[in-house]
């Protein structure tokens, strides 16, 4: 009895170690890129797990990429200030469109750029877009505040939030009307222009009670009511109106800027195979839906629409999106990158 007993182990051991070993798709992505409502399916309908690490911004991204690092992921979700320098630098995999069903179908203005192209190939596929809006507490405001300017004023002095990040020189920059006639401007200041954008933002330090590095940090710093008004996501919106938080969100008159997210396989992956199912799988109309569910972004698959309600398109400007896109200053590629961190980082040390 007990040798039959041990064959039978020795059976169900070989045959666990005959089971063929789960493939884990491992991601490096923002916020929100990773809910379970969309990630489960593809999971559950491949028979993989999928791990997600989250960047605070896109030189957080290029330095893993760059550093050493670029094994531990297959998919990267590279917004349009960095996506072309990935592409140009080899550090992206060239993409068989042919599997992706869901391309024809993606919006042809995002598409058909050149952001992700080179030589003739494909990059990357785009997976949603959206701004960097103005966010502000309705209890605190009578109407919505209408210009950035409003981050200045000395009635909200340690009542402000703004992103660690670049795209808070593009905004000052806009304050100070470097974006005229040009909004490409924005992205190739002067060493004479980024120094006045420099003076700006160390005007507007008394007034910021501490800068965000994550979508969490900032929805916490509202909810707590350390803030009233901030740059932002419409992520941040999104969570704070399911929290019953009185938010407001809005694009100051003076426009703002904004970024295209692309969804790119690194060259150093061991699963292509398997990423780029999954690329094919993230641009499926359905699962923009459930994207835009959690994240409040605009798909860049317009047939997302047909499962939104009226007012969530209305929402998502998918009714009329050329006319919102008018209103947003999408990054672009920086070729003083380091410059603007340079000076960056000399407006956060500054006292």
């Amino acid at each position: 009895m007990r040798c039959a007993v041990a064959v039978l182990l020795l059976f169900a051991l070989a045959c666990a170690a005959c089971k063929p070993k789960q493939p884990t798709l491992t991601l490096l992505v923002w916020e929100g890129y990773a809910d379970p409502s969309f990630i489960g399916p593809f999971e559950e309908s491949h028979h993989c797990k999928v791990v997600a690490s989250y960047m605070g911004t896109s030189d957080e991204l290029v330095a893993k990429l760059r550093g050493g690092s670029a094994s531990n992921y297959d998919v990267i979700s590279p917004s349009s200030d960095v996506a072309a320098s990935i592409v140009r630098a080899g550090l992206a995999a060239p993409l068989d469109v042919s599997k992706i069903p869901a391309y024809s179908q993606l919006s042809p203005k995002l598409r058909d750029s050149n952001i992700v192209k080179l030589n003739g190939q494909v990059y990357g596929v785009p997976f949603v877009w959206g701004p960097n809006p103005l966010l502000y507490d309705t209890t605190a405001f009578a109407k919505a505040p209408d210009s950035w300017r409003i981050l200045w004023d000395a009635k909200y002095r340690g009542r402000v939030s703004v992103w660690d990040e670049l795209s808070t020189i593009y905004m000052a920059a806009q304050v100070l009307g470097y974006d005229k006639p040009d909004p490409s401007q924005l992205y190739n200041l002067s060493d004479a222009q980024l120094e006045a954008v420099k003076e700006k933002l160390i005007e507007l330090k008394p007034n910021i009670r501490k800068m965000w590095a994550t979508g969490g940090e900032l929805t916490n710093l509202f909810q707590n009511h350390e803030v009233v008004i901030a740059m932002g996501w419409p992520l941040m919106t999104n969570d704070l109106r399911k929290l019953n938080f009185p938010i407001g969100e809005t694009i100051p008159r003076e426009n703002t800027t904004g970024w295209i997210d692309h969804l790119m396989i690194t060259a150093a992956s061991s699963n292509k195979e398997l990423a780029q199912e999954f690329l094919a799988y993230m641009v499926e109309a359905q699962t923009q839906k459930k994207v835009s569910d959690v994240t409040h972004y605009t798909p860049a698959n317009p047939g997302a629409a047909q499962f939104l309600t009226a007012d969530e398109k209305k929402i998502l400007h998918l009714n009329d999106p050329d006319a919102y896109m008018q209103r947003i200053y999408f990054w672009q590629d920086v070729p003083r990158r380091s410059k603007y961190n340079e000076i960056w980082n000399e407006v956060k040390a500054a006292q």
